[in-house]
């Protein structure tokens, strides 16, 4: 018979947590084992194995995602200010201060203070004219 098409066997999914066999398998060959595992590839590091030693730096130094960037961003309140950001940014990359991608990431920072700006600056004057209308009638 077995199932009809367009219905699910488990409509509520594979349980939160639960785990497949193959790590419960993995985890129990390794129960115990881990101490003289990892010894055994810090003592292949120390003997020179590259990819031994590369997995004991990885476990040590983490790589870094993103480097931190000091660059001196002008206050932005206004819209004219975010000209003036983008501008900034520019100059930046020109010069090789900031690299292409740290570049795009602050423009993205300076296009959503210039939505948040522009979407206060139109809350603002529908106040006003509310209140406008308001002592008309």
């Amino acid at each position: 018979m077995g199932f009809k098409r367009g219905k699910s066997g488990n409509p509520g999914g594979r349980p939160a947590g639960s785990r497949n066999k193959a790590s419960i398998a993995m985890d129990a060959l390794l129960d115990g084992e881990a101490e003289a595992i990892t010894k055994k590839c810090i003592e292949l590091a120390k003997a020179g194995d590259g990819p031994a030693l590369r997995l004991c730096l990885e476990r040590i130094v983490p790589p870094r995602r993103e480097r931190t960037v000091s660059f001196d961003m002008p206050l932005l309140e206004e819209a004219s200010d975010c000209v003036t950001a983008m501008a900034s940014i520019m100059r930046a990359v020109s010069s090789g201060d900031l690299t292409p991608g740290e570049a795009d990431a602050l423009s993205r920072i300076v296009e959503g203070c210039a939505k948040a700006i522009e979407l206060n600056d139109i809350a603002e004057r529908v106040a006003k004219l509310e209140r406008q209308q308001g002592t008309r009638t």
